[in-house]
């Protein structure tokens, strides 16, 4: 596994439901030479053994450049995989159980909403970062509860570890939730549905002056 990140910058959701499956490994790779610091590999609809195929890609891929993989809800994919992480949502396994499967050096994110004691609890019980939203209406999640730029300075407030604002964030709204507190932007569609995915990571990671 790549060392545990500072989880700040581009986080891009590569979502098989902007990407074919045989362009994912180049959209990963064109997103992060265009500066994305951590990726999310998110597949739905997908059999087990084409989910862990491409997960064992993108694990690959990501070690070479250095960047951490996260695997969306599932922490056997993860563990399977070799994938430095898991991204937990409500309905999915307890910090503590992805704790135990993966390992002390795993990153472990969990989905807050729009919900900040939610967010105190997932960092007392030992998740590395969390995650609010949406900030703006999403393809991706269309029926999700909105967040506000408020509640990420009242987050910014009371946690200690690093915060990541989803849902809708573009390039062109980015910075607002940056300023209010947000220490990654996640973004799905608009790195992997883009024309240029190196360009469109581009925009995103400019914003951070990393």
């Amino acid at each position: 596994m790549t060392p545990e990140p500072a989880i700040r910058g581009l986080y891009a959701i590569a979502d098989t439901e902007y990407l074919p499956r045989a362009r994912l490994p180049a959209a990963v790779e064109h997103a992060i030479q265009g500066g994305a610091r951590l990726i999310q590999y998110r597949d739905k609809n997908g059999d087990r053994a084409t989910r862990r195929g491409q997960a064992e890609e993108l694990a690959r891929l990501c070690r070479r450049h250095g960047v951490p993989l996260i695997v969306n809800d599932d922490v056997d994919l993860a563990a399977d995989s070799g994938a430095d992480g898991v991204h937990l949502g409500r309905d999915d396994a307890p910090v503590a159980g992805a704790r135990r499967r993966l390992g002390p050096r795993a990153v472990i994110g969990v989905s807050c909403y729009n919900e900040l004691e939610r967010a105190l609890a997932a960092e007392s019980q030992g998740a590395d970062y969390v995650a609010f939203g949406s900030f703006h209406p999403s393809r991706t999640k269309p029926r999700a509860v909105r967040a506000t730029p408020e509640l990420l300075r009242a987050a910014r407030k009371k946690l200690r570890l690093p915060i990541v604002a989803i849902g809708g964030v573009t390039p062109e709204n980015g910075a607002e939730l940056i300023a209010a507190g947000a220490d990654a932007l996640a973004a799905a569609e608009g790195v992997f549905n883009q024309p240029d995915v190196r360009a469109a990571a581009e925009r995103y990671a400019r914003l951070f002056n990393l």
